[in-house]
């Protein structure tokens, strides 16, 4: 008797809150056997499991490391099903989104999970990586026509770059275009303000409030 819907749902959605990359391997593959549809295995368990593993950071019963390590059964689960989405069902252009860490700073665990976040509530996010010279972000930002940059850094000695990329973006004629959204340990609502940040974020589900709310989505 073949597993209902639902049971592989609920497979794939506790498997990536589990952090159990095998069993999600696994629920996938019999979920393609199945014949069910594709779309919701992605957004009713795959998705859906990473949005509960959020929430347990969210309420502290979750660490960072916890989530990246729910962050990567979700990933093996979509290279999986996303191949077998039908072409009418490949999901529309997302809003683009640009992240990283600026130059001089290296510590890139909090930049990981919020691009993880964002990622998980339907945003296209190219992630610049760490210790980003500060024209990247504005060149990438052109490249895509991205509709909102992120910057983070732990370092106080960098944060003066995150100035200088609004400065950057104002001399491309494309700031007004672009939403910047900034964070890390030493960033404040007050520096946002200061430097002209759109917005301030101290944590991974705040940044996604956060950017949904600048670029109007529900």
């Amino acid at each position: 008797m073949p597993v209902s819907k639902e049971d592989l749902l609920k497979r794939l959605s506790d498997g990536v809150v589990d952090m159990e990359e095998d069993d999600v391997i696994e629920a996938c593959n019999e979920y393609i056997e199945a014949g069910y549809r594709i779309f919701d295995g992605i957004m009713e368990g795959l998705v859906d499991g990473m949005n509960r593993a959020s929430q347990l950071y969210d309420d502290e019963e979750y660490f960072v490391t916890d989530v990246l390590l729910c962050s990567d059964a979700m990933y093996e689960g979509l290279s999986i099903l996303r191949p077998h989405l039908p072409s009418d069902e490949v999901e529309k252009e997302k809003p683009k989104g640009i992240i990283g860490v600026v130059e001089g700073d290296t510590h890139d665990i909090g930049k990981n999970l919020v691009k993880i976040m964002l990622e998980t509530a339907g945003f296209d996010m190219i992630d610049l990586g760490r210790d980003v010279p500060l024209q990247n972000f504005v060149n990438k930002a052109k490249e895509v026509n991205a509709a909102f940059v992120c910057m983070s850094t732990l370092m106080t000695t960098t944060m003066g770059g995150m100035k200088t990329v609004i400065e950057l973006l104002e001399e491309a004629g494309i700031r007004n275009e672009v939403k910047v959204v900034i964070g890390g340990g030493p960033i404040s609502k007050t520096y946002a303000d200061i430097i002209g940040a759109d917005g301030y974020s101290h944590n991974a589900v705040e940044a996604v409030k956060l950017v949904k709310d600048l670029l109007d989505i529900a």
